[in-house]
């Protein structure tokens, strides 16, 4: 192959080593308005990321002698996985400044940056900057090793039938892609319409209706009662949070502490757990038993308060500080029936509503939440009713939804390798351009 290789310091222009490293800005330089900043989670792999708007304050900008990041930089990220993926930058109408852990590459004349971007998103450069990455907790590649390392570029017009090419297919990928997750996004609606209409409307349509008497809820069957939750519960607790290991329990004699996010989603997953050191005592009394409620009371606004059904004993798996466990009398509402209540939307608006705490990244609720949430309470043949119901309607859409998700896995792989095969000239794109 005619391509050269070189050193990827090599193609910007103007620097004696290559890059123009972003600037050291830390929390405390954040402002909520003035010149935008953005982060390494900001440059996805070939593509600008959108999350949310960081500032920083004139004065800031000229006390760090921060450096403008120009529309159409290429930006190069040294921290986290995958190290050294690349996009674009953006023009947002605005100055723009980055973080030390990006490095600004404005390119020589003789380098696309379309094809800069592809080069870089390519499974090859990417496993390469992986494993040249350090750091015992956080990975990050050093600007020095990443600038040293070795790439092969085509001649310019090469790299811009390359670019044109790519663009062009890739863009029938991302349609198709986007379709796809189209698909799964109104599959998860629809999940969850049909459980809100199970558990206040019934399945009977022809069912006389009634005011529940709770704005929220609306209207409910006729003859179901609305409860509080406290009317229903035999028992509440909160369980134990020691200092565990940073890994699940995998050996059935091992002890596991359950993670609060075990009920997200509001089906139970008893691998969110952290096994629990040798050296510290069990405490049995906080086991899982078939039938416990288990509610998260701490997480984020979109998941604090999911909930979620122990399907079966699990004596060693012992309940977290972060989580209520319910009981309840089983003669008149069955757990999977208020799990599946207390996921709905209407439900999960009042407690986002009651949630409480200073950052959007940790909320609580408080036992006085859960217990005076209004339950609509059908007889308890129709809760089975509706149970089995969900089940069946639920696990049609997660398999049509797990259609979707698979076809946005292989069209993801296609696209993978067509970014390889273009930007490594395994195949020859003027021939593909014609």
């Amino acid at each position: 192959m005619h391509w050269p290789v070189l050193p990827l310091k090599a193609i910007a222009s103007g620097q004696v080593d290559g890059f123009i490293d972003g600037d050291w800005i830390e929390s405390r330089h954040l402002a909520g308005t003035g010149i935008r900043y953005i982060t390494t989670g900001n440059v996805g792999p070939g593509f600008y990321k959108e999350q949310g708007s960081g500032y920083i304050s004139e004065k800031t900008f000229i006390e760090l002698r921060c450096k403008v990041v120009e529309p159409g930089d290429v930006l190069i990220s040294r921290l986290n996985a995958p190290i050294g993926r690349a996009c674009l930058a953006p023009d947002l109408g605005t100055r723009v400044v980055t973080s030390v852990d990006n490095v600004i590459v404005r390119p020589r004349p003789q380098f696309d940056r379309r094809f800069i971007v592809f080069r870089l998103t390519s499974p090859d450069y990417l496993h390469e900057a992986g494993t040249i990455a350090s750091g015992a907790t956080m990975q990050r590649i050093s600007r020095s090793e990443l600038g040293n390392m070795r790439v092969a570029f085509p001649p310019f017009d090469e790299q811009v039938a390359v670019a044109t090419f790519l663009d062009r297919e890739i863009a029938k990928i991302d349609a198709l892609i986007a379709e796809q997750e189209k698909i799964i996004a109104l599959l998860a609606e629809k999940r969850q319409a049909t459980i809100s209409h199970a558990v206040t409307r019934g399945l009977d349509p022809d069912a006389p209706m009634k005011d529940s008497g709770v704005a929220w809820l609306g209207e409910v069957p006729a003859h179901w009662d609305v409860a509080r939750l406290k009317r229903l519960v035999l028992s509440i607790e909160q369980g134990w949070s020691p200092q565990c290991e940073n890994f699940p329990a995998e050996d059935p004699e091992e002890w596991g502490v359950l993670k609060v996010g075990c009920v997200n989603g509001g089906v139970f997953d008893a691998k969110e757990n952290k096994k629990l050191p040798p050296e510290l005592a069990a405490r049995p009394e906080y086991a899982l038993k078939a039938g416990d409620l288990l509610i998260s009371r701490a997480n984020t606004k979109e998941l604090v308060g999911s909930a979620a059904v122990v399907p079966s004993n699990f004596d060693r798996l012992l309940l977290c500080d972060k989580l209520y466990r319910l009981r309840l009398a089983r003669d008149e509402c069955l757990p999977d029936y208020a799990a599946a209540v207390i996921g709905t939307r209407e439900a999960r608006s009042q407690i986002e509503l009651a949630a409480t705490g200073a950052s959007s990244s940790m909320l609580n609720i408080g036992q006085s939440v859960v217990l005076d949430l209004p339950l609509p309470m059908p007889t308890l043949d129709e809760q089975r009713a509706i149970i089995d119901f969900l089940r069946s309607e639920t696990d049609r859409l997660a398999a049509l939804s797990g259609g979707a998700q698979h076809g946005v896995a292989l069209l993801k792989e296609r696209r993978s390798a067509l970014i390889a095969a273009a930007v490594t000239g395994q195949i020859d794109v003027r021939e593909a351009m014609q």
